[in-house]
């Protein structure tokens, strides 16, 4: 009978002979019809094909597995403590409800982190709908635990392009009473220039953006300059506390974990190559050689350039390292870093991943297009072999490896980048709110109607969310004396730097 209803269930294991035990079958269909009674929709691969996107949701969330809840909860519970940024703002703001009334619509790695960070916006008043900005990214337990709390998300690991297109579409008609958005934070600039170019109309209440990445970041100076974006925005990538701290301290410690558990390779006396040696770059190369690694890196900016070369590293051009380097690691955020020309003369098994952003980085369409074959080795790994006899070793399909083949950031670094995310919504809902900015003067010192534009978080919040993680870490600061704050021209508090200085 089983049988007949659902004839794919009966099938071969892809290397066994034998079939699917009846006990294992109704095990699937009883998970199966679970999730459609608390989900309100299918199964995650299979979206809908009859839902009519921009009208009334269909569906109330769309995941995985809404069974992963409980581990997911256990484990967001974890990271709560190791985030103690977000739990001082929502212990600092839960009274004044900064966020009430906002409709917050999110496109960021649905992660356990992450889920603190919508847990917080919601404590501060915030109705919230979610995606992840990669395919890869998402947590599945994670998501299960935000859906079952109430949230719309629609995440799920290994989602495809299609998939990832239909969940972005969905969470913008997921809002309570068929509201629209009035603020989005985003990580890359998709949900941005999807709700720019074909949903513009909603932005007309829309109090603006706040976006995470450098790749996000460069959209919206290019949208700015080209006079295509239609609200203001913060750039909370160049906060201090998110570049020099998520972007390097962050990428420091998780693009070993993504390499290490894809491939088991062991990286002292590897030649590494680093592309790139920004915030981000700088991270990787300093990784790499903490493990023995033999770095070099390659850069187009003369500046960065020589900060490599003085701090210990070879700098050349990728046409003079790829055929000698073995672990290859592109962080530019820009497209064509590794293509044909560097794969055909890479070594057997050269490892290639990115940790940039998009996987434009790496042509990965070449690779697929002129391999010989390619075995999938587990997943996001994935041997290529190349018309020379050699292979080489792809890992997240060219996305972020930290987040596709590990679980991303710790805790700790990212309560510092979403801390900025938080009082960047809180700064952009509340700026024309003048008895909000009496009573926190953080936020009175920005208040006003802001012109359409790209405004970086002023010193004063940066400096705050730096403040809140010292305990943390039992760090103690030391105390400007009135003659000393006199001297500097200083406030006692601060800001103690001018706005251009650089870290």
């Amino acid at each position: 009978m089983v049988g007949l209803l659902f004839p794919k269930l009966i099938k071969k294991h892809p290397t066994s002979s034998q079939q699917t035990s009846p006990v294992s079958i109704y095990l699937h269909l009883l998970r199966y019809f679970l999730f459609i009674i608390f989900s309100n929709n299918y199964p995650a691969s299979h979206p809908s094909p009859h839902i009519a996107i921009m009208s009334a949701p269909a569906h109330k969330f769309k995941i995985a597995d809404i069974s992963l809840a409980a581990f997911g909860r256990r484990e967001i519970d974890l990271a709560e403590g190791e985030m103690p940024g977000l739990m001082a703002i929502r212990a600092k703001y839960a009274e004044a409800q900064p966020l009430a009334g906002a409709r917050i619509a999110g496109c960021l790695h649905m992660t356990i982190q992450t889920a603190v960070l919508i847990e917080t916006l919601k404590a501060l008043g915030a109705e919230v709908t979610w995606t992840s900005c990669n395919i890869f990214s998402t947590q599945d337990h994670a998501a299960a635990a935000i859906a079952a709390s109430g949230t719309p998300v629609f995440a799920w690991k290994g989602e495809t392009e299609d998939e990832y297109n239909w969940c972005l579409e969905q969470q913008l008609v997921a809002f309570k009473d068929g509201k629209q958005l009035n603020l989005i934070l985003d990580d890359g600039g998709d949900l941005t220039a999807l709700v720019h170019k074909k949903y513009p109309e909603m932005l007309k209440d829309c109090y603006g953006l706040s976006e995470e990445t450098t790749t996000g970041v460069h959209h919206l100076y290019r949208m700015l300059k080209n006079n295509e974006l239609l609200v203001p925005a913060v750039n909370v990538n160049d906060s201090v506390t998110k570049s020099k701290f998520d972007n390097l301290y962050g990428c420091r410690e998780s693009l070993i974990d993504g390499i290490k558990r894809a491939t088991d390779v062991m990286i002292a006396g590897k030649v590494a190559v680093v592309a790139g040696f920004g915030d981000v770059g700088k991270g990787c190369a300093q990784a790499l050689h903490s493990m023995g690694a033999r770095v070099i890196v390659t850069e187009i900016d003369p500046i960065n350039a020589l900060q490599a070369a003085v701090s210990g590293f070879q700098v050349t051009t990728m046409e003079e390292a790829a055929p000698i380097g073995q672990i290859f690691v592109t962080t530019t955020g820009c497209r064509d870093i590794l293509t044909g020309e560097h794969f055909s003369v890479m070594k057997n098994d050269a490892i290639v991943c990115n940790i940039g952003h998009f996987d434009i980085e790496i042509d990965v369409a070449w690779l697929k297009a002129n391999a010989k074959s390619v075995q999938n080795i587990k997943p996001q790994v994935d041997r290529f072999l190349m018309p020379n006899g050699r292979h080489i070793v792809l890992l997240a399909e060219g996305r972020l490896v930290n987040l596709g083949c590990a679980t991303g950031h710790s805790s700790f670094v990212m309560s510092c980048s979403f801390s900025n995310q938080v009082l960047a919504q809180i700064l952009l809902y509340k700026s024309q709110d003048e008895a909000f900015g009496k009573k926190y003067v953080e936020f009175g010192i920005t208040s006003g109607k802001r012109d359409i534009g790209v405004y970086v978080l002023p010193k004063v919040l940066d400096e705050q969310v730096a403040l809140l993680h010292l305990d943390h870490v039992n760090a103690k600061l030391s105390k400007l004396t009135p003659k000393q704050a006199e001297y500097l021209g200083l406030e006692i508090d601060g800001p103690f730097k001018a706005e251009i200085y650089r870290y």
